[in-house]
């Protein structure tokens, strides 16, 4: 219930209110059957939930089959399921020497910062590796993390160069 403020009067502590329906009564529970919520105070009959220092854990999800056991166990030596989650996963991007044809001129150096700026490698701190899909015709001198066997065979077969980048 809000209390109108003349407006010759100064607003103050005095005389703050909150504003209507912002402020709700707390349920109290377990007061008898009549409340509405007696008896099992809104617990329900049984479970885990109807039990003193019941709260909702930190890794439940509502019934749903929890995450920590959805994801592959590792076991044993012996089952595919024991190495690692993604085996085969690459952590290098790739560049098909066909997009180095399309893009860089012959005689060309193909740089990690020129493959950027032609819109190639475009990852950073990705190690580069160069693949050998597509044909390759002009000599190129090629600067990469790493080379397939193939790739490295059409570059030198073409008259280019190969050249590992260390890091």
């Amino acid at each position: 219930m809000s209390v109108e403020t003349p407006p010759s009067e100064r607003i103050g502590l005095h005389n703050l209110h909150p504003a209507p329906g912002s402020r709700k009564a707390r349920k109290r529970v377990g007061r008898g059957n009549g409340s509405g919520t007696g008896k099992t105070s809104g617990r329900g009959q049984k479970g885990y939930g109807s039990r003193s220092g019941a709260k909702s854990r930190a890794r439940f999800e509502g019934g749903q089959n929890p995450i920590h056991m959805r994801m592959r166990k590792l076991r044993g030596p012996h089952m595919q399921k024991s190495m690692p989650f993604e085996p085969f996963r690459t952590h290098t991007q790739p560049v098909n020497l066909s997009e180095l044809e399309a893009r860089f001129t012959a005689g060309a150096a193909v740089t990690v910062e020129a493959m950027r700026a032609h819109g190639l490698a475009t990852r950073k701190d990705v190690p580069v590796k160069v693949l050998a899909t597509g044909e390759l015709t002009k000599a190129l001198t090629v600067h990469a993390h790493g080379f397939s066997g193939a790739a490295r065979a059409a570059i030198e077969a073409a008259g280019g160069t190969c050249q590992v980048i260390a890091d």
